[in-house]
């Protein structure tokens, strides 16, 4: 929500309640758009007139996938396989508008490199943040500087929404 303040614009945030598909045959890029579009596209149908905003990340590392960790344990063992590692966030974006069947799809990658952690490291980082909500067990914007020594790319999209490509996607959009 944070994020959408930032390209002042009127909205709502709606839950969408549709499935996320893991596939390991699709790549990054794929899987991301695919699982934002299911997202946008179940909003969409019950507001036809709207502009609906989907937004689906997840964290890679090479072809493995690190979704939301189902509790502590998870997360703390994301971020054991990520520490010391350059790995990317990739984030799908889907913007849908049912009425007039306009629709556009497009991904952003981010690469983040992560410090060499212990065990007292992850522990301390994750009683600071709440990270079974996030993809990888981590979030950047919260004392990121803990765990993370490099970013290459959009910081906003490792956050979960890549404004700089969205801001320029709205502005064609409105053409």
């Amino acid at each position: 929500m944070e994020l959408l303040r930032q390209l002042d614009l009127e909205f709502q945030i709606k839950s969408d309640g549709a499935k996320e598909i893991f596939d390991d045959q699709l790549s990054p890029y794929e899987l991301c758009q695919l699982n934002a579009h299911r997202k946008a596209r179940s909003i969409a149908k019950k507001f036809p007139d709207c502009l609906v905003i989907g937004a689906d990340t997840l964290v890679f590392l090479g072809r493995k996938v690190f979704g939301k960790p189902k509790d502590l344990n998870e997360a703390k063992e994301m971020l054991l396989q990520l520490q010391g590692k350059t790995h990317q966030v990739v984030t799908g974006v889907s913007l849908i508008q049912q009425r007039t069947y306009r629709e556009k799809l497009f991904a952003v990658a981010t690469n983040v490199t992560f410090h060499p952690l212990g065990d007292d490291q992850i522990k301390n980082y994750l009683k600071k943040i709440d990270p079974l909500d996030k993809a990888g067990g981590y979030a950047i914007q919260e004392h990121g500087t803990l765990i993370v020594s490099e970013i290459s790319g959009s910081f906003s999209n490792v956050v979960g929404l890549p404004l700089d490509e969205l801001r320029k996607e709205l502005e064609t959009w409105e053409e």
